[in-house]
């Protein structure tokens, strides 16, 4: 109900803000929504190609070779852009390959003149291959553990080489996840907000949800707004669709098993061209994060935390990060609480459409992008006049929704498992309400609550799509200060916070891995 309130409320201050002026809407179907809507597929479809591409040979690359130095930490550092704000990686990228990047002087003699920078569609591509491509090398891995160890046991014994043993072992597990695992990347690349908006550069590298943004708080002009909101819906429930008829996964696991398995004896070769492929991705993956730390050291942190606009900016982060985790896992477990008793309820028959309703309900949220939600109650707000005062709950709440996803993916399994296992005994007893989750559920679900709040709290401190609308002077986190300093040139000081956003959203990471493992 919470989650069809607040999505429904968006739509329905879209649509009463259409109606006002039907022409107005309709005339914003134009040559410009259809270039950008344009540009949008064509920028998800180069970095789905350059993400999935590459990670199937980085993942079997990490699966052929089980046994070397650092194996275990790569895997790890693979899952840290997952939690990175987008903001900070975008800063990384810039510090490398931007204007004055550690690579522009090498960039420059290789082009014979001055290096003109990333900006544009070079940008949004190495950004958003950054993010991704561990993502989906850990799928890939995640398929490849499917594989039964007798096979491999067999295909020892035959003395298969690499080649059969992709065609006829590797490959099909990865190909049954393939569909899935290109269109969660397509639809992240689609719906991507803050990496477009950085690293755009212009009206020529723009995506229907920055247009959205700059429709409404630079042009003021809610009927293009609409417009391009109807056509980003479009698109994103499409999307949806085809990922749900592949059976595609949304959210990728906070943990990864590297446990060692035997494999069919690798040559010289193989091994050598493996540990290449390894080291380019992980070079490739470290360096953004890498030139985030060199150069918030650089920075004069001693005065940024002493500076008050930075102590503000984090306390308000923090402030609206714990009651986004907070309403995210209420819901979340409310909505997997909900489906279990549904399933457990109708014994033999056929699921019901609140059943299903409450299974997938988290998922559907990502059809509505938080950009998309913001500019439906930005406009509802504003004819309400209270569009600022207003704001540090609708960060809140649209926070909280995005990070539903996830925080399901983590509880469910849990709670289904210990419902599996006490639902008759809880009955027979009379058990139920409070007194079950505190005497039965509670303790089970402990770790995998914890899990999902600290991972819910690092999505939200690094969310720039809700405050970038409704952000001002009074409210202000972490994320939007350092797109202000960004945006004034104060680029030590956007260093040195972005630091300090890694640190803090990484720091909740490492708690929900730790907790995650200790769960499993």
């Amino acid at each position: 109900m919470a989650v069809a309130l607040v999505a429904g409320g968006a739509l329905a201050g879209l649509v009463f803000q259409a109606g006002r002026d039907w022409s107005g809407a309709f005339s914003a179907f134009d040559g410009y929504l259809l270039r950008v809507a344009r540009f949008t597929l064509f920028q998800a479809v180069l970095s789905t190609v350059l993400s999935v591409g590459p990670a199937i040979f980085v993942a079997r690359a990490f699966s052929r070779q089980q046994a070397f130095p650092g194996r275990a930490l790569m895997l790890r550092l693979f899952a840290v852009p997952l939690a990175l704000p987008a903001i900070v990686a975008a800063l990384g990228v810039l510090a490398l390959y931007g204007r004055a990047g550690i690579f522009s002087g090498a960039f420059s003699r290789f082009a014979g003149g001055d290096w003109p920078g990333i900006y544009g569609l070079s940008g949004i591509l190495i950004a958003h291959v950054f993010f991704n491509l561990p993502l989906a090398t850990r799928l890939f891995l995640q398929a490849l553990d499917t594989v039964p160890d007798d096979q491999w046991r067999l295909a020892a014994q035959l003395g298969m080489g690499a080649r059969p043993a992709f065609r006829f072992l590797e490959w099909p597990a990865m190909r049954a996840s393939l569909p899935g695992i290109a269109g969660l990347v397509f639809m992240l690349c689609v719906t991507s907000f803050t990496i477009v908006l950085l690293l755009g550069g212009g009206p020529r590298a723009t995506t229907l949800e920055v247009a959205i943004y700059q429709a409404l708080r630079f042009d003021f002009d809610p009927a293009r707004a609409v417009a391009l909101t109807a056509a980003q819906i479009g698109l994103t429930l499409a999307i949806f669709i085809a990922i749900t008829r592949f059976g595609g996964d949304y959210t990728a696991a906070a943990t990864l098993s590297v446990a060692r398995r035997r494999y069919a004896a690798t040559g010289q070769g193989e091994r050598l061209c493996n540990l290449l492929v390894i080291a380019a991705a992980f070079f490739f993956v470290a360096g953004p994060m890498g030139a985030v730390v060199v150069a918030g050291l650089g920075a004069d942190l001693g005065r940024l935390a002493l500076d008050e606009a930075v102590r503000r900016a984090a306390l308000t982060s923090l402030a609206l990060a714990v009651p986004a985790a907070l309403l995210s896992i209420g819901l979340s477990l409310a909505l997997v609480a909900c489906r279990r008793v549904l399933e457990y309820g109708r014994r033999e028959r056929p699921a019901s459409w609140l059943e299903w309703m409450s299974g997938s309900g988290a998922s559907l949220v990502l059809v509505l992008p938080p950009t998309v939600i913001g500019a439906g109650w930005f406009v509802i707000l504003l004819r309400l006049g209270n569009l600022y005062a207003a704001a540090p709950a609708m960060v809140v709440v649209v926070n909280a929704l995005m990070a539903m996803p996830f925080a399901v993916r983590v509880v469910r399994p849990a709670y289904d498992a210990a419902s599996a296992r006490n639902e008759r005994l809880c009955d027979a007893l009379g058990i139920a309400g409070w007194n079950r989750f505190k005497l039965i559920d509670g303790p089970v679900l402990a770790r995998p609550l914890g899990t999902a709040l600290a991972f819910a709290m690092a999505l939200s401190l690094g969310d720039l799509g809700v405050i970038a609308l409704f952000g001002s002077d009074s409210v202000q986190t972490l994320p939007y200060l350092l797109m202000q300093r960004m945006g004034s040139y104060r680029t030590e000081d956007a260093a040195g916070i972005a630091l300090l956003l890694g640190v803090l959203c990484l720091g909740l990471m490492a708690i929900s891995d730790r907790l995650g493992r200790d769960a499993a």
